[in-house]
This record gives C-alpha cells, structure tokens and sequence, in this order.
C-alpha cells in the first residue's frame, strides 16, 4: 500500500512539475511575440540636423564701425530640413535659434547682449525664421525677432556638400531701436570712439554656413 501511495505521489509531482514547465514555455513564447523593435527614423541623404552648422555674425561700434564677432553654438529645425540635394534641403527650412547659445569670447558682453538687448525686445529668448531658395544665387529668410516678422533676402552659394549664406540685417527693421539704445547706454565707454561718441550701429552681418 505504501508502495502504490509513493508511486501516485512521484507521479503526481512529475506531472505538476511539466505543466509548470509548459506554462513558463507558453509565457515565455507570448512575451517574445509581443515584443517589438523601435521604428528607426529615416532622414533623406541630406538634412540640416545632422550637418554640421556654423552661424556667425558681426555687429558694429564706435563711429568707426570696429567689429565685434560673434557666433549662435545652437540651432534647431522645426520642419522640413531634408531633401535629396543640398539646395532641396534648405529649402523651406524652419528654424529656432537660442539666444542662450550666443557666444562672443567674452562672458561680460555675452551677458550684456543677452541682458540688455534681447530681453529689452518682446518674445525673443528665441530667433526663428524659414528660408526660401529663390534661384541659383538668392534666397530669403523670413526672419522673426521682437514679436516682428521681416524678409531678409541673402546670398548663397553651394559647393560640394557645403551651403554658404550671406546677409546684412538691418535691426531698425524689427522695431529694435530701444534695444539697440539699451545695450549702448550699458557699454556707453566701450563704445566710445576717438572722436568721443558712443555709437551701436543697427547693421549686422551674417554669415551661415552648412555643410552636410
């Protein structure tokens, strides 16, 4: 009797132990159903946010116009941005460029830039804008700054994989006047000149370069 009780007992457990076996098969086998790889994004052969981009720009002081060089370390595309050529691109690109990435290899006058001239205008802790290519050689940018919104036309050139971009900006365009006289009252010596006037010109070059 305590024979055949051993025997049921074994065979009991051997039992319980493969359908526990087959059950933990079973979840194993609906867990690796159920995962799923990551889409992977697909860019075209040529887009912005992945080439390498340098926006440089130069302002003005003194009577005598000396520049002051600067450069923006940040931009982001907002949309479009790719194409199957270079040209194709830029075309049509929207942009956002932070004026916290302003850099001029002077953490004074970054700060006085940042302080006393873009935060005097409305809504410009960004600069944004989209370009269009017009032709072989010209193009525009509708380019928003103080809550106000202008074309600025620009030449370009393509070689290779490289966009170049040349601009002038007028800042007396965007209503920028009070900002312009604020950051002068605040390098008021700075920009003081031999002939003993201060003076921040409204004319800023730009120079952007992209090269895929």
């Amino acid at each position: 009797m305590n024979k055949f009780l051993t025997i049921v007992s074994i065979v009991a457990l051997s039992l319980q132990f493969t359908s526990c076996k087959s059950e933990a098969k079973k979840e194993e086998k609906k867990e690796v159903e159920t995962t799923t790889e990551a889409p992977v994004e697909k860019t075209a052969p040529f887009a912005i946010k992945n080439a390498t981009n340098s926006i440089n720009f130069t302002a003005y002081k003194t009577t005598d116009k000396v520049p002051v060089n600067g450069i923006f370390k940040k931009i982001e595309i907002t949309k479009g941005g790719e194409g199957n050529s270079v040209k194709e691109a830029m075309n049509g690109a929207e942009f956002k460029i932070p004026v916290s990435g302003l850099e001029t290899k002077d953490n004074g006058r970054n700060l006085k830039i940042r302080k006393f001239f873009f935060a005097v205008m409305a809504n410009t802790v960004d600069l944004t804008g989209k370009i269009t290519i017009d032709n072989d050689s010209l193009g525009t940018a509708e380019f928003t700054m103080n809550s106000v919104t202008e074309k600025l036309p620009f030449k370009y050139t393509i070689k290779d994989k490289v966009f170049s971009m040349s601009t002038t900006m007028d800042i007396d365009k965007w209503n920028a006047q009070s900002a312009i006289a604020s950051l002068n009252k605040v390098c008021e010596d700075l920009h003081k000149g031999a002939d003993g006037v201060s003076k921040t010109w409204s004319e800023v070059a730009i120079n952007v370069t992209t090269t895929f």
